[in-house]
């Protein structure tokens, strides 16, 4: 096995535990009433590294694949790179506006939490397609 499949067998695992440890963290985050502003900057920051791991994760599951030779499951990870950065763009501003309304707009807290399901979905939908990638892309063993 050469050292550039052992590095993005590394850099995948990486990518896993990072998602799957967000979404384990993130699902018990809805909880909390969501009506303070403190919660509100506690489970922002918690997506605001999320996707700054996610971002970088995937970036070196990317480039560990274009290193391997496996250009399909490198522009998958570029994808989820992508996403990462995209949602970061999107999430945290929303996030970010609801929380400020909190105890002053009675939509803010379903709003927020609204957000935050739909980060959770997306986050549940990008780990279904990183596992069905490495499985319907990997090699067939003979």
């Amino acid at each position: 096995m050469s050292a550039s499949i052992i590095a993005a067998l590394f850099f995948t695992v990486a990518l896993l535990v990072t998602t799957a440890y967000f979404i384990m963290g993130s699902i018990p985050l809805l909880v909390l009433k969501h009506d303070t502003p403190l919660d509100a900057r506690f489970v922002r920051g918690f997506f605001h590294i999320y996707y700054v791991a996610a971002f970088i994760s995937a970036s070196a599951t990317s480039v560990s694949y274009v290193i391997a030779g496996r250009l399909g499951i490198a522009f998958g990870a570029a994808v989820l790179a992508a996403v990462a950065a995209l949602l970061r763009k999107i999430v945290i501003p929303k996030m970010e506006v609801f929380g400020t309304q909190i105890q002053s707009d009675i939509n803010a807290v379903p709003g927020f939490r609204k957000i935050h399901v739909i980060a959770i979905l997306i986050n549940i939908a990008q780990l279904a397609a990183i596992v069905w990638s490495l499985i319907a892309l990997s090699p067939k063993a003979v």
